[in-house]
């Protein structure tokens, strides 16, 4: 939007010191120097005041602008998700990150050569994210998973330990 000048730019910049804001007190609140109590509150304003913003934007007769801020106004539930949910990050910085591996392996490796392949990679990627996600050693975990196989047993599960235990425990 900010590079669009005019009215646009007008929008973004507005926008963007709002997000910055935004992401100073979540930061804020993840370091422990602010209650999520008083995040919540400070955020109704703030809110209110974006999709002020968003809703002019809707009608300010730059067409790409209008139509970034419709579409933003139709998910603007989930915008704020991090706000009321504990845990919940304000970007998707997680899920990028996540994927970095293979975006970088497809890039490097030109792909699969057959369906088979394609989800191999699929599920292998998968399983050294969320292993990775939960802080275990991707190389003793997969070792134990073939090492379950050649034994005729099952794989290790790839539940966190939290979930397994209170799925024992059930």
């Amino acid at each position: 939007m900010r590079s669009r000048g005019g009215r646009s730019k007008e929008l973004g910049d507005a926008l963007l010191a709002q997000a910055h804001q935004r992401l100073l007190w979540w930061h804020r609140v993840r370091d422990g120097t602010l209650k999520r109590s008083s995040f919540r509150s400070a955020m109704t304003p703030r809110r209110q005041a974006v999709e002020r913003r968003l809703d002019a934007g809707s009608r300010c007769g730059v067409p790409k602008t209008a139509g970034t801020c419709q579409d933003i106004v139709k998910r603007r539930a989930a915008w704020w998700t991090f706000v009321q949910v504990e845990g919940m990050e304000p970007t998707n910085n997680t899920a990028a990150r996540a994927m970095r591996p293979g975006v970088l392996w497809r890039k490097g490796s030109f792909g699969t050569q057959s369906a088979e392949g394609s989800r191999f990679v699929e599920s292998i990627l998968t399983v050294v994210a969320t292993l990775q996600q939960q802080q275990r050693n991707v190389l003793e975990s997969l070792t134990a998973a073939c090492e379950a196989a050649l034994r005729g047993e099952a794989a290790p599960s790839l539940l966190p330990e939290s979930a397994q235990k209170s799925q024992a425990a059930a």
